[in-house]
């Protein structure tokens, strides 16, 4: 258990969950930076936007998820602090509004760059972290959260990022950011494999749970097949960037995960978790380098 408060808030944050955030914003700098149009200080409100939606979100799933019953003390998880009484439920309400208030704050400036598209985006982006476990219909209870996943760290990441930097979109961005999408989508496929029979048992809908064990673990390999395999699309599309087809390498290292996922259950699957998202690290790396050579 952690020592101190420092400690038990960053357990919270779930730090091996943030490379969701960072990578699309790599991604996008990447793309901006071989258009010549690089803007470094909207691509770091962009990170730290980025991220501190993320935190809010965790935050938010931390409460409601307990608030609704659903984390118990026989999960398989990462530990959740609010349930294992690390912190009350009013504080880890009141860090939320606090962490999304911050992500309002930077956005600030990012909204004089980009005008009205980064209002929305924001706006939307907290409000379906909000709403992934809140409400009477949250997104993760009823198989909504996989596309929500997609969309959001995908092409809404990697396109924003671009846009507040070039005030300008095109279509291989929006294919190139549906990339990282599809490796937060295979996080998120890991964490319902894991929790497969505890949300059976606790009436959460996700996809695991109505389509069983064999489509998950299906659905997580041909997310990062799919995802490695666009930047040929786009070359094939457009007739450029050869190079970040390089990306279909990240596949070899993806092989132990894949082998894992098809023959674990339980908590070896929190290794997968933690490995996917140095995956989706990777890949955003080869791609970002590949793009610019």
């Amino acid at each position: 258990m952690p020592e101190s408060k420092t400690k038990v808030w960053i357990l919270a944050a779930r730090p091996k969950t943030l490379w969701a955030a960072i990578s699309p914003v790599i991604i996008g700098t990447a793309m901006a930076y071989e258009a010549g149009q690089v803007h470094w200080l909207s691509a770091a409100a962009a990170f730290f936007g980025a991220v501190l939606i993320q935190i809010g979100t965790n935050f938010a799933n931390d409460y409601f998820d307990h608030k609704k019953g659903t984390d118990r003390e026989d999960r398989l998880g990462p530990t959740r602090v609010t349930q294992a009484g690390m912190v009350t439920p009013s504080q880890m309400k009141a860090a939320t509004i606090t962490v999304f208030s911050l992500a309002l704050l930077t956005g600030v400036y990012l909204v004089w760059r980009g005008g009205i598209p980064i209002v929305v985006i924001g706006l939307l982006s907290i409000l379906f972290g909000v709403l992934y476990t809140a409400g009477k219909y949250p997104l993760g209870y009823i198989g909504l959260g996989d596309i929500f996943v997609l969309i959001f760290f995908g092409p809404v990441a990697v396109g924003g990022t671009y846009y507040v930097q070039t005030l300008t979109i095109n279509w291989p961005v929006i294919i190139a950011g549906l990339a990282p999408g599809l490796f937060s989508v295979a996080i998120l496929t890991v964490n319902n494999l894991r929790d497969l029979d505890s949300d059976t048992t606790s009436g959460k809908k996700t996809l695991a749970v109505r389509f069983g064990r064999r489509f998950t673990q299906l659905e997580y390999l041909l997310t990062i097949v799919i995802a490695c395999l666009l930047p040929a699309v786009v070359y094939l599309a457009v007739g450029v960037k050869i190079y970040s087809i390089m990306t279909l390498l990240v596949l070899l290292a993806a092989i132990p995960s894949f082998k894992t996922v098809f023959s674990a259950q339980g908590r070896i699957l929190n290794d997968v978790l933690a490995s996917t998202g140095k995956l989706l690290l990777l890949y955003s790396a080869i791609f970002s380098i590949g793009w610019n050579l």
